[in-house]
């Protein structure tokens, strides 16, 4: 039904229908949200002159696998697994057999190095101590710092390889150090 009053247009159950002007902060709002969005696709999807959230992700967890990889293995438990893993305890094999026969003899058991196939251990015979052993030698006893030449990477996985040679007790060097389980 028709209004004969000014600015109601129509009524329904005395409900008016009016013709009123939006508020000015409703239009700011709207044209805002459509300037934005314009600019945010022209940056992002056409210029491609920002990181993408997922690009900007990406990037950090790669900084943080990287910084990972630098800092080594963080627990005993990380270590005990790694031991187990066939691919780690191949790459470790490899490079015990490249760089720590001399020493520690073909399967570890031991040279002019201790043997790492029994329970005694000279500087401890726990994961971490093994993986610093490793890492940052003994160098008054001969034993080279090698994580700086092979990167901890390989140094992780030499020790994975070198904790699944514990308590094999192959016949070589007497033991030495103290025992541990």
């Amino acid at each position: 039904m028709k209004s004969d009053r000014p600015g109601v247009l129509h009524v329904f159950d005395d409900i008016e229908e009016a013709d009123n002007h939006l508020p000015l902060w409703w239009l700011a709002t709207l044209f805002g949200a459509i300037v934005f969005s314009a600019g945010y696709w022209l940056m992002f999807h056409t210029m491609h002159q920002a990181k993408s959230p997922m690009e900007e992700y990406r990037e950090e967890a790669e900084a943080h696998r990287a910084q990972l990889k630098q800092s080594g293995p963080s627990s005993d438990g990380v270590l005990l697994a790694l031991s187990k893993d066939p691919q780690v305890l191949s790459e470790g094999e490899k490079v015990f057999k490249t760089s720590c026969v001399a020493c520690h003899g073909q399967n570890g058991e031991g040279v002019v190095g201790p043997n790492l196939t029994d329970r005694f251990w000279i500087h401890g015979g726990g994961p971490l101590a093994v993986h610093a052993s490793i890492s940052h030698g003994y160098p008054d006893k001969g034993m080279a710092a090698w994580g700086p030449v092979l990167g901890q990477e390989k140094v992780t996985n030499v020790s994975a390889w070198v904790l699944a040679q514990r308590n094999k007790n192959l016949p070589g060097k007497a033991p030495q150090g103290t025992e541990e389980p």
